[in-house]
């Protein structure tokens, strides 16, 4: 049987080591799943309702512990544990009290004796492969919407995040959601494989842009749902009409918050000359109080990069932006913990690696710009298209500025902000689908049309 070997990637520390699953055991599962399903959906959605409801009263309860959990095997700074346990809350409310209505049967025609209704059936077996970077919220970002709509779920937790993914499935569990319909599969890539060989409905993943290509040439004959979250290259403006200061403490923030290690987070500035060099100093001085040490510290602010690897695409970055010319003005080392000093250049450039490709660490590029055009040009200059911002006083300005910009999300005087009322989706390599939302419930769902005439 393999094994899951779990560490702290701030102290080497070996946390857990767990058994994994093997393409027999995943069959298994799948089979018991595809069983249970429709007893599942049978079920009133009030009782399914209720189940959430309970669960959510127990991440409540256990929410100190779960932040530990989330620290010690990913690394985040334990306040921002709490910052995303907390953050859930207002989800999970979110689906409980739409969904009632978004699944409802819809009424659409009713004349001459003929009616026309939509019913929002399940899709049926669904799995996901989720994320480690906020493992809470993108799990449940598609595995509580699931269960509501009556679909049975195979969850992948990432493999760096496994014991949180745990946790997880153990409190949906005990909070009445049987066993077989929401089944854990542990393990990295190989689980992954497996997973996806199996009879499913629906396949959704949050990740690397590089794995959700693979995932989607592994389905390509199979005719089934697929919704992928991948990477982004988030850009923001600041106009000359903006207040330097306010942006650049807004943006810093953006930028480094969980060390960079964000889908959405801010990873290239562009700054009109005229605020160019106060919004740089302001940021410096806003990255400057951030506090890099232990994860476990209640002031750290930079915790530790989850994934070694990626130290080293931090690395390259680096280099490759000072051999093309730019300014390093903070960091561009690695630090003990497995850490990475917040890193900030200037005098960028669209041929630097850190204004091209996704960094996923605390470093950011400063680009002078002269005016709107050209910052347009510049922020549509990329094959990603997760988010992207724009901060001055001028509202119609903004507006007209992000119509321009091909993003699924856009934002004005704020960046890396993520609302359960508002759909998340991507344009080119950010991905296809979306979660959150009433569009997001209705995403594992499989509507059905009723033609009835009165006889």
């Amino acid at each position: 049987m393999p094994t899951l070997a779990l560490h702290n990637p701030a102290t080497g520390a070996l946390l857990a080591e767990l058994p994994a699953d093997d393409a027999d055991s995943i069959a298994t599962k799948a089979r018991a799943a595809r069983a249970a399903q429709p007893a599942w959906a049978a079920r009133p959605l009030a009782e399914r309702i209720a189940i959430v409801q309970r669960f959510r009263d127990a991440v409540v309860a256990e929410r100190e512990a779960l932040a530990r959990t989330l620290t010690q095997e990913v690394g985040k700074p334990i306040a921002q544990s709490r910052n995303e346990l907390n953050g859930l809350l207002p989800r999970l409310d979110f689906f409980l009290s739409q969904a009632a209505t978004t699944l409802a049967e819809e009424p659409v025609f009713d004349e001459g004796g003929m009616r026309e209704r939509i019913a929002h059936g399940p899709l049926g077996l669904v799995a996901n492969i989720s994320a480690w970077n906020y493992p809470w919220f993108v799990s449940c970002n598609v595995v509580v919407p699931a269960l509501l709509a009556g679909n049975a779920v195979l969850y992948k937790p990432s493999e760096f995040a496994t014991l949180t993914g745990q946790h997880l499935v153990r409190l949906l569990h005990a909070a009445g959601v049987p066993a077989d319909v929401l089944a854990l599969v542990v393990g990295g890539g190989a689980a992954g494989a497996a997973l996806l060989e199996q009879p499913i409905d629906g396949l959704f993943f949050t990740g690397s842009v590089a794995t959700g290509k693979r995932i989607a040439a592994a389905l390509a004959g199979r005719l089934v749902k697929l919704q992928l979250e991948l990477g982004g290259k988030d850009p923001s403006y600041v106009r000359a009409d903006a207040d330097p200061k306010a942006a650049a403490e807004s943006l810093a923030d953006g930028a480094m918050y969980n060390s960079g290690q964000s889908c959405c987070s801010v990873e290239r500035i562009y700054v009109q000359e005229k605020v160019h060099d106060a919004f740089v100093e302001h940021f410096l001085a806003t990255v400057d109080g951030f506090k890099v040490g232990d994860p476990m510290d209640e002031a750290t602010y930079i915790g530790a990069i989850a994934r070694a690897p990626q130290l080293d695409v931090l690395d390259a970055q680096v280099a490759d932006a000072q051999a093309k010319g730019a300014t390093l003005l903070r960091g561009g080392q690695r630090l003990p913990g497995n850490a990475y000093a917040p890193t900030v250049f200037t005098n960028v450039n669209h041929t630097m690696a850190l204004m091209r490709e996704e960094s996923f660490g605390p470093v950011i590029g400063i680009q002078k710009v002269k005016g709107d055009d050209e910052a347009v040009a510049l922020m549509n200059d990329t094959r990603y298209g997760l988010t992207a911002g724009v901060y001055t006083k001028d509202e119609a300005a903004a507006k007209a500025l992000l119509a321009r910009v091909s993003a699924g999300s856009v934002y004005w005087n704020c960046c890396d902000r993520v609302s359960p009322r508002l759909p998340w989706s991507g344009v080119g390599d950010s991905g296809i689908g979306l979660t959150l939302s009433t569009h997001g419930l209705l995403a594992f769902t499989r509507p059905k049309a009723w033609h009835l005439r009165q006889p």
